[in-house]
């Protein structure tokens, strides 16, 4: 039985740049760029060379992944 996919929320921009993000209940940390996110999501174990940031594992909050600041 495969383990259910993680439930990431990226929060919109904060006044100081990047943004929140996190899984499930655990805060992963602050994202300034794509990379950042990817980097995020390999360490919970999403395979960033397979992922698009616009998955619905992904939940966008206050724009997408163009925005970042």
């Amino acid at each position: 039985m495969s383990r259910p996919r993680p439930r990431v929320v990226v929060h919109p921009p904060t006044g100081a740049g990047g943004r929140r993000v996190h899984v499930d209940a655990e805060i992963l940390g602050i994202a300034y760029s794509r990379a950042d996110l990817y980097e995020f999501l390999r360490r919970i174990g999403l395979d960033p060379d397979v992922i698009e940031l616009d998955d619905p594992v992904i939940d966008w909050r206050g724009g997408g992944p163009e925005v970042w600041d």
